[in-house]
């Protein structure tokens, strides 16, 4: 029985992105694993890729596969007893995942029934595949990116709808095709500035100096929009570590059990109840929110209670949100013991605890929101502002452009923007070999996000677009 899978599920990698350079790094050998959950279920998949894929496929089918086509088999044993019945599916090379021939087979969901399936496939000339070894063939063929086979990983791991549209997005190569666009107008700037070393004696502005500068500075704001867009889905996926500060005796301990919709937190009238820092990790709209309760800050203390308050400034060091909770009777006197220790931390929320005790209860600010953790009050708006200050305003069109990302491409935008501004630096000072020094540490620093970085690329672009022989 034969059921055809359409070619379009596997293209042909695209000719533009090149197989990276590790290509000689390339396995020949064929890998097996179980590529369904853990446990028992319907329907379970063994996945085998490699040269001897379809050879395995046969031998364990008793028959050829069509390519593409879906075949009703009987899985056999060495002893040519049943494994069990199911279906088998090939995918040549390079129409498949890996870019290598690939066999699925799809068998009854029983664990027992999956490993034999494995170690028979092993016994026949395959191995065990390690973690993430296929999406790891899938890059070296060049069938995806390093940021595309990050994405497949946060795609299985997503916990929300939000999250696997993320995820899918950045699978897509929505946010690689970014990423190649701005490499792709350094290494243009770059060829250019190379050029212009050959005439040093030529003023650059003679040389197309305005140009250049004009598009280094339209490649520096894709820089900064594709940071600010990387940073929020990095914190759509590893979520927001918020740290809870304030005066001993605001409310931080109450609040902390309000947002985790249980007693968390020991709550009492006596100030410095919370000696050491205390974690939850609750969601709010697709956003994972890791909040830490911290010991009260103030003057003095006893041993322990000083050793609470350095571990509160130690988590203030890493925290992406401090929410500093004040008593909103008499917020300026808990401000003043705060606003030191608040003042790195890159984004601050001024809460003022405790609003139903207040005669008439101002309206929020910009930087502020009034709430009761005992009654209830502000809590809905506190969820608000969190989630906007959290990874910005999107509404439902904004977040279908969300991707996600990861702390470590991040960190490689931020130095792909420091080495953009350098070169800028160096090209008004006319410093050409300064420049494109600085311009190829940028165009690397991009190139380590998507895996995409080969010297011979560059070399090549000099060459055909100037005449540097002459």
């Amino acid at each position: 029985m034969l059921f055809p899978i359409p070619d379009s599920r596997f293209p042909i990698p695209d000719s533009r992105f090149p197989i990276p350079d590790v290509m000689a790094e390339i396995p020949t050998d064929t890998i097996a694993a179980i590529a369904t959950a853990a446990g028992a279920g319907g329907v379970g998949i063994v996945r085998l890729s490699g040269p001897h894929a379809r050879s395995i496929a046969a031998d364990l089918c008793k028959r050829e596969l069509t390519p593409r086509h879906a075949h009703y088999v009987r899985f056999h044993d060495q002893d040519e007893t049943a494994i069990d019945d199911g279906i088998a599916l090939s995918f040549p090379a390079p129409h498949s995942f890996t870019g290598e021939d690939v066999v699925e087979l799809q068998a009854h969901g029983s664990p027992v029934v999956l490993q034999q399936l494995v170690a028979r496939a092993c016994a026949l000339g395959a191995r065990h595949a390690r973690p993430g070894e296929f999406s790891e063939r899938a890059f070296l063929n060049g069938r995806i990116d390093l940021a595309q086979a990050e994405a497949i990983a946060d795609l299985i791991a997503a916990a929300d709808s939000r999250a696997a549209r993320a995820a899918r997005r950045a699978l897509d190569g929505v946010f690689s095709q970014r990423v190649e666009a701005i490499a792709e107008a350094l290494l243009r700037l770059r060829v250019h500035v190379e050029a212009a070393i050959d005439f040093a004696d030529e003023s650059l502005d003679t040389l197309g100096g305005r140009e250049v500068g004009t598009g280094l500075r339209q490649a520096q704001a894709q820089l900064a929009a594709l940071l600010a867009e990387a940073e929020r889905g990095r914190k759509l996926r590893d979520g927001v570590h918020a740290v809870i500060v304030g005066p001993p005796n605001a409310g931080k301990s109450s609040l902390l059990n309000v947002l985790a919709g249980s007693e968390r937190a020991i709550v009492t009238d006596i100030a410095g109840t919370t000696r050491d820092t205390l974690r939850e990790t609750i969601r709010m709209d697709g956003l994972e929110l890791h909040l830490v309760d911290t010991a009260g800050l103030r003057e003095g203390g006893d041993a322990i209670e000083r050793e609470g308050m350095r571990r509160a400034r130690l988590e203030l060091e890493r925290a992406d949100l401090a929410l500093a909770v004040l008593d909103a009777r008499d917020p300026e006197a808990g401000r003043s013991a705060v606003a030191d220790v608040v003042a790195q931390v890159p984004r601050i929320l001024w809460i003022h605890n405790k609003a139903d005790l207040l005669a008439q209860v101002p309206d929020d600010g910009h930087a502020q929101v009034y709430v009761s953790a005992a009654s209830g009050y502000g809590i809905d708006a506190l969820h608000r502002r969190l989630r906007t200050l959290a990874v910005g305003d999107a509404d439902e069109a904004g977040a279908s452009g969300e991707f996600s990302a990861r702390a470590r491409h991040v960190e490689a935008l931020q130095r792909a923007s420091v080495h953009a501004e350098n070169a800028n630096r160096e090209l008004g000072h006319e410093r050409l070999e300064l420049a494109a020094e600085e311009l190829r540490l940028s165009q690397d620093a991009l190139g380590e996000i998507t895996g995409r970085i080969s010297p011979d690329q560059m070399l090549g672009r000099i060459f055909s677009t100037f005449c540097i022989g002459k």
